[in-house]
């Protein structure tokens, strides 16, 4: 059995504003029929891991239909694995859409911690989610907590890795994933940056796996990166950008592999300028958060969100950027490091760039300019 140990960590977390200012949750309601999304899909290569011709169906019309019918059906039963912050609101969201859920971790409470530590974080801040909160309650207990990994896959249509972003530890997974999963289950990786070529290998059906990639969905950020590998099929792509569109979600597709894939990339490039300042000494980065939140009319600036995301998760990615490209620029910074092995991870440590629960660009003076600096 594979022992996982969820970190309370989140993927790259970004506030509802970012998108939708002063529309917390507009996207609640975003549903769509799925009854006619899978007409005459075909596959993006010729050949399945037998080898033969998708199409060729060597056993008679009757079977290729069949086969039709079964590729046109929704995914419904969804095995999540690894329940941190964001293994939690993936499950909480396919719920919320009616979807049959079973969640893994190694630990039974991580799935309620989570819970819990999303939940006061919205209601702190006053942010109403993309599930009403009315119907909390109801879609956590629908959710099948398992701390057994065959019984958590063994029927699954989908299954999302949500596991912290390590590509030894990730490729650990989709093997196991490979052997105990259905043959014709999707597997997918809900990773930041680490494109799903890196393991579909070990998953013995490259052809079935994804990248689709979650922001902070229940606070409204509901857009997601989806992205294929070296072999997936098209109509493995299509039935994932279908699911994400049925939990209320927007499909940003890739359209050739490249790590960090849609928005990320581009959250990206504002992290690692931040980060320069920062630790060359040009800004502070206090300052540097007030002209974001000036400019943008967001709630918080980068280095507050690189806090809600985990400081580790940030140096994590970061690095995998640097190994991608092997440019000196894109290295992340030895004070950040330093931060993070002294253990100033960020909301989830209580200390990060800034310290927590009550951190100071949340005071109406951090950017008031009629009263003295605060630091």
């Amino acid at each position: 059995m594979l022992l996982l140990k969820s970190r309370d960590i989140a993927s790259e977390l970004l506030p509802q504003d970012w998108l939708f200012p002063n529309r917390a949750g507009a996207f609640r309601q975003h549903r769509l029929n799925l009854g006619c999304l899978y007409v005459g899909l075909a596959p993006c290569n010729a050949s399945t891991r037998s080898g033969t011709k998708y199409n060729s169906n060597p056993r008679g019309p009757e079977k290729f239909h069949a086969d039709e019918l079964r590729m046109s059906k929704p995914l419904k039963r969804i095995a999540v694995i690894g329940t941190g912050i964001l293994g939690t609101q993936i499950a909480m969201l396919s719920s919320n859409a009616g979807c049959e859920v079973r969640a893994y971790d190694e630990r039974p409470q991580a799935f309620d911690e989570a819970y819990d530590r999303i939940s006061a974080d919205l209601k702190q801040r006053n942010i109403a989610p993309l599930i009403p909160w009315q119907s909390w309650g109801a879609c956590m207990e629908r959710v099948q907590r398992v701390t057994c990994l065959d019984v958590a896959v063994q029927d699954a249509e989908l299954i999302m890795e949500a596991v912290p972003e390590n590509v030894e530890l990730k490729n650990k997974v989709f093997k196991e994933l490979g052997r105990k999963a259905p043959p014709e289950a999707i597997l997918a990786t809900n990773s930041s940056s680490i494109p799903v070529s890196r393991m579909e290998a070990s998953s013995g059906r490259p052809e079935r796996c994804l990248n689709i990639h979650f922001y902070f969905p229940v606070e409204g950020v509901n857009i997601v990166d989806i992205m294929g590998g070296t072999m997936t099929l098209s109509e493995v792509v299509e039935k994932g950008a279908a699911w994400i569109r049925s939990i209320g979600c927007i499909p940003l597709r890739v359209k050739k592999e490249i790590p960090g894939f849609c928005f990320n990339r581009v959250w990206r490039s504002i992290k690692r300028e931040a980060l320069y300042l920062w630790a060359n000494e040009f800004v502070d980065f206090r300052d540097i958060d007030r002209a974001w939140m000036v400019f943008t009319k967001m709630t918080e600036g980068p280095f507050a969100l690189m806090d809600k995301v985990g400081l580790d998760v940030v140096y994590n990615i970061e690095t995998t950027y640097y190994r991608d490209s092997n440019d000196p620029r894109d290295r992340p910074p030895n004070a950040l490091l330093e931060m993070v092995r002294r253990g100033e991870l960020g909301v989830k440590s209580g200390k990060g760039f800034y310290t927590y629960p009550a951190p100071e660009y949340l005071r109406p003076d951090f950017l008031d300019q009629s009263v003295s600096p605060i630091h």
